[in-house]
């Protein structure tokens, strides 16, 4: 447990499912925590795990893809692991060559991070957002995600303060 905070619940694990609005449409769902600001409470993030629907296969030298994300804050596009509001991201890719042959490929992050790591990340404002893009598919992709962690209360004002505004800062909004 990160110095400084003291656990104010056991492991909560937070599931969802989110379906593009359209194919091909940048999608996000915000997630509420119901943390208490007063108490200046926060949610420690243990593990995220996120799976989302493949890439559809097209015409002959087409390429397709599925991103899908979950972030600290809201996002104009689904974002991947270089950004610091980045829990955990997924992309699936297929790679279409003229002669009707497909290359498959995944790229994702740590789903469930080493056992030495005692967090991934630290949400502190009131929720978290997952986000779904794809791109040259007919129809609309959805993923399905599952976030591992604690709710925590922060001993100092300052400390919960700076993460606070860390957290606002890191948008890319």
């Amino acid at each position: 447990m990160p110095k400084g905070f003291k656990p104010t619940s056991s492991q909560v694990t937070i599931s969802g499912k989110l379906a593009e609005s359209g194919a091909n449409t940048y999608t996000e769902e915000e997630i509420d925590l119901q943390l208490s600001v007063l108490d200046k409470e926060v949610f420690v993030v243990t593990a995220v795990d996120i799976n989302c629907n493949a890439p559809q296969i097209l015409a002959a030298g087409t390429d397709t893809e599925v991103k899908c994300a979950i972030s600290t804050t809201s996002r104009s596009t689904v974002g991947d692991i270089s950004n610091s509001n980045v829990l955990g991201a997924l992309r699936l890719e297929a790679q279409g060559h003229a002669g009707g042959q497909y290359v498959a490929f995944d790229s994702s992050s740590l789903q469930t991070p080493p056992t030495n790591m005692e967090y991934i990340g630290i949400i502190s404002t009131n929720n978290f957002y997952a986000s779904l893009k794809g791109n040259a598919n007919n129809d609309a992709r959805t993923m399905d995600y599952r976030v591992y962690g604690y709710r925590a209360r922060v001993s100092d004002a300052s400390i919960y303060a700076a993460l606070v505004q860390s957290e606002l800062l890191s948008s890319d909004l």
